[in-house]
């Protein structure tokens, strides 16, 4: 729903935006959070053509066949579906077969994520078949829109290909199909904006051009979805991943969100080193997306000194209560810094809309998502 600027505004973002700006599971730069059951393996494999795997939760209507693997649909308004792994990596490798979904606003996003907000990022827009965009993100921090890049992908709507995100203490290598298209380091990285806590896998595809989306966000998603030209369907193959530590669990030692303060509880961090590559490919030059152009965070994403991201990124709310400004709607809980849906694993989020913006710079901007 969106809210008029005014007392509105006020009471929603006092009521209201406190408790979402630490809605994540528990963001370890700011208290003791438990430890982050770890995959400490090496060479998995997913085969998503034989059918879902319990190593994932899904979100949504996920299908499954034997030709496609997982199939994840856009059919109406407020369809997100993803899947979510229940394990962590510290830094590794992993790569997704992927056939991105078509249709105007329609984006398939893979992403890898921590509970402290790194980020590191595969998407994919349905209106375009020739290209793919990477981006990456520290602590949640969006305080530029400059490092989203586009790279070359021909044929991402009609054919799957690999892609894939090696990662490690010293370098991102992104790579499509076994070609580097991408190289980030820590001094390449935007100040303090390098990836390096435990990372979650989520795969999922969304309606960025939904058109109660943020404006930014419907003009980065390339234009207004129209439902009744889908539906629009993101497919994964396959997955396989490897983990570039060891142990059963990973912690956070402190509250710096420095790679050297990761525990491995019953293994080592870099515990599987000497598997990951030295060096990358040579990169094609990066262009990256210009500061004039919100993507797609105005309308997912959040300054730390006023947002957080909620733990549901990048997929956008499914359902939009009415009637309720400056309060929850009933059944959603607020609490231990937490707002939460009716249930433990419910699909419905609340995306509350307001005119924040407006005033500012001319567009509408959602106060959270």
């Amino acid at each position: 729903m969106r809210l008029a600027l005014g007392t509105a505004v006020s009471i929603l973002c006092s009521a209201v935006l406190v408790n979402a700006q630490t809605y994540t599971n528990c963001n370890p730069l700011q208290k003791s959070c438990p430890a982050d059951t770890a995959l400490g393996k090496t060479g998995q494999n997913y085969d998503f053509t034989a059918g879902s795997s319990v190593q994932f939760a899904a979100s949504g209507a996920v299908t499954y066949d034997k030709t496609n693997g997982a199939a994840f649909t856009v059919s109406k308004k407020g369809d997100g579906p993803l899947i979510q792994s229940g394990w962590y990596i510290m830094f590794g490798r992993v790569e997704f077969t992927i056939k991105a979904a078509p249709g105007t606003g329609i984006v398939s996003s893979a992403v890898l994520q921590s509970d402290d907000l790194d980020e590191i990022d595969w998407e994919w827009l349905g209106g375009d078949n020739t290209q793919v965009q990477t981006n990456y993100f520290g602590k949640g921090i969006t305080s530029s829109y400059n490092r989203g890049a586009f790279h070359a992908n021909s044929g991402n709507h009609d054919n799957f290909h690999t892609y894939s995100v090696d990662w490690t203490s010293s370098q991102i290598v992104w790579a499509i199909d076994g070609q580097t298209v991408r190289v980030l380091t820590p001094a390449t990285a935007d100040s303090n904006q390098y990836p390096q806590t435990p990372m979650m896998v989520k795969v999922g595809v969304w309606a960025g051009g939904d058109p109660d989306n943020a404006k930014g966000t419907i003009d980065w998603a390339g234009g207004v979805t129209d439902y009744s030209k889908g539906p629009f369907t993101m497919y994964l193959k396959s997955m396989t991943v490897t983990d570039y530590s060891t142990g059963i669990s990973y912690s956070y030692g402190d509250h710096s969100g420095s790679w050297e303060s990761i525990i491995s509880n019953g293994g080592k961090v870099n515990g599987n080193s000497g598997l990951e590559p030295t060096v990358a490919q040579p990169a094609p030059v990066i262009t990256a997306t210009v500061d004039s152009v919100p993507i797609p965070w105005s309308g997912t994403h959040r300054e730390t000194s006023s947002f957080v991201t909620p733990d549901v990124w990048p997929w956008v709310a499914t359902g939009s209560p009415t009637g309720y400004p400056g309060r929850l709607p009933p059944g959603w809980q607020s609490g231990s810094g937490h707002i939460q849906p009716p249930s433990s694993g419910s699909a419905i989020f609340l995306p509350m809309y307001i005119s924040l913006l407006g005033l500012i710079v001319g567009f509408t901007f959602p106060c959270w998502a």
